[in-house]
């Protein structure tokens, strides 16, 4: 059941705060087992591929942070990008993120649906505050995905005119993400022995952005075949190598 609670007319004060030093984060068990190991495929493909620059921000269960009315409110989605927030020193550990404050604004958020209830498309404007009121009105995230795995069912919400509007996919069944300049759909196979639906990605011209585990073994048929080729030539590879 989707909770949806008609917003307040008035308007909520917003500023960009740090974290205190004694404020503590929620460390709440994910609500569902998927979450880890689909976000970290996200991030996995982005990263094998040259898409992650040092100036970016890319988390997941990791606390965004607002000041709504004089009061810290956190919330931890499942995936996120920010394209260039400010470095730390050396010795400091990024324990959350306040946009505007410590860097851009937060430019893309994925919830994935667990099989209760998480509020990902609740609109709840008193606290405890909704996650797509948070996202939509407090952050004003650009895109926002919503995933269920189960179904498995993608929405994207690309945020115009101050409010969101659900995309429609293309032939492909993928939605096209402006801030990565990537496509974003769902494929079904097997990563680290789990064979599920996958959120995955795909360049403009339709090419999937393979794992760093595809691409390995990639290369390992590609030597595989060279030294096949080299066998039947009468040259032993392993004395070449």
């Amino acid at each position: 059941m989707v909770l949806q609670i008609q917003p307040s007319q008035k308007k909520p004060n917003v500023s960009w705060e740090p974290l205190p030093a004694d404020f503590i984060l929620s460390d709440d068990p994910v609500e569902n087992i998927q979450q880890p190991t689909l976000a970290a495929a996200l991030t996995d493909a982005l990263g094998a591929n040259g898409r992650i620059q040092p100036q970016m921000l890319i988390g997941s269960n990791f606390g965004l942070v607002a000041t709504i009315n004089k009061k810290i409110v956190v919330k931890a989605p499942d995936w996120f990008y920010v394209p260039q927030v400010q470095p730390l020193a050396a010795d400091v550990i990024r324990r959350s993120y306040t946009p505007n404050l410590e860097g851009d604004a937060v430019a893309v958020v994925m919830e994935f649906l667990s099989e209760t209830e998480g509020g990902e498309l609740s609109i709840r404007s008193t606290p405890p505050y909704g996650k797509l009121y948070f996202y939509e009105k407090i952050l004003q995230v650009p895109t926002y995905v919503t995933y269920d795995p189960y179904v498995p069912s993608l929405e994207v919400r690309i945020w115009q005119n101050e409010q969101y509007t659900l995309q429609s996919a293309d032939a492909n069944g993928r939605f096209w993400i402006p801030e990565l300049e990537l496509f974003l759909g769902i494929w079904q196979g097997e990563r680290l022995c789990q064979t599920i639906n996958w959120l995955r990605w795909w360049d403009s011209e339709g090419n999937l952005l393979l794992w760093s585990s595809e691409q390995a073994q990639q290369e390992r048929q590609r030597a595989e075949r060279l030294a096949a080729k080299l066998r039947e030539l009468g040259v032993d590879p392993d004395a070449i190598a």
